[in-house]
């Protein structure tokens, strides 16, 4: 998880429901934005990726494939390279966040640290202050309008988020509640959660890219081996993951089901990851939200919806898609 995170997130604001250009490619959505030039970018929506004042991350090699200037912004004591302007075919574009630092779209970062060849990503920095539809089934995402109202039958989950005193949003990384075997654990939400399985880890994957990269939901050591010691049936692949920059091979475990929102699904796959991940040291993931968390729920888990992120009323969204049920219900 990238990790550029500093100050208040801007808003932005949309009129109308907005289809934003994507592929989906096994389990992530990647924003395509196409420049009136007809380069186009390849971004990665990830809830659970970096940013700050509404900006989103972009290489510097993309910027200078494309033909895109920097331009030095100092913020605070800083003097950060950015993009201050794009623009875009009709139709193709991504929306621009309000009052972000010198009036710029992006912020440029080294290379080098993407898992999938990306141009960079639609984080945690610029998702907020919008409300975002991620139509898994339909393989869509939608920039929906700034009054929308959830339709009857959607299931709401509360999102907690790091404020400050008067309550404003600090940093955008949403944390979200599932129930499993019976305890409500606290997790990250995050679409960009990636999964690079071993041969013998492929078990577990929906779908993988051909360069090996799918979704995963990811898990710390500790309650890994809390879940493996109570329930010895649940199945366990060792050396099931190899993701760059984790130590190798770490394990996964096939949790029967889990539910979230009052939905139920399962079985579902979760990575081990090491406890200073998540941890509330400086770095962990637990630093940057409102609360701890034990790990991260990812795309394995979001497919079976279509969910919407209500990021201003701090709400997340689910209709079920396909193999979900309303909890309380039994197992068919």
């Amino acid at each position: 998880m990238a990790m550029v995170l500093a100050g208040v997130v801007s808003s932005a604001s949309a009129e109308t429901r907005q289809l934003v250009p994507t592929v989906y490619e096994a389990g992530h959505f990647y924003a395509t934005p196409t420049l009136l030039t007809g380069q186009r970018l390849r971004l990665v929506v990830d809830t659970g990726g970096g940013g700050s004042h509404g900006w989103f991350l972009l290489t510097r090699k993309a910027a200078a494939r494309v033909g895109l200037d920097a331009d030095r912004c100092r913020l605070g004591e800083s003097e950060l390279d950015v993009v201050k302007s794009m623009t875009f075919r009709s139709g193709q574009g991504l929306p621009r966040s309000e009052a972000t630092p010198c009036d710029s779209m992006a912020l440029l970062i080294p290379g080098g640290g993407a898992i999938d060849g990306e141009d960079g990503q639609l984080g945690a920095g610029y998702l907020p202050g919008h409300v975002w539809t991620f139509d898994y089934p339909a393989r869509k995402l939608w920039l929906e309008p700034v009054d929308w109202k959830p339709a009857h039958g959607l299931h709401a989950a509360s999102l907690g988020f790091p404020r400050d005193e008067q309550g404003h949003l600090q940093i955008g990384f949403a944390r979200i509640a599932l129930n499993i075997a019976g305890e409500s654990m606290d997790f990250l939400l995050d679409t960009g959660a990636t999964a690079h399985p071993t041969e013998a880890g492929k078990v577990s994957a929906a779908s993988v890219t051909e360069r090996g990269v799918g979704v995963t939901s990811y898990v710390t050591t500790k309650v890994f081996d809390g879940w493996h010691s109570a329930h010895p049936a649940w199945r366990v692949i060792e050396h099931g993951d190899s993701l760059p920059g984790t130590k190798l091979d770490s394990r996964l475990i096939e949790v029967p089901e889990v539910e979230m929102a009052g939905w139920r699904v399962g079985p579902v796959w979760f990575t081990e990851r090491p406890d200073a991940n998540f941890s509330e040291q400086p770095g962990g993931m637990s630093s940057y939200m409102d609360q701890p968390v034990v790990g991260a729920v990812g795309g394995n888990v979001f497919m079976h919806f279509t969910m919407t992120i209500d990021y201003p009323d701090a709400k997340a969204w689910f209709a079920c898609g396909m193999g979900c049920r309303p909890a309380g219900t039994a197992a068919k």
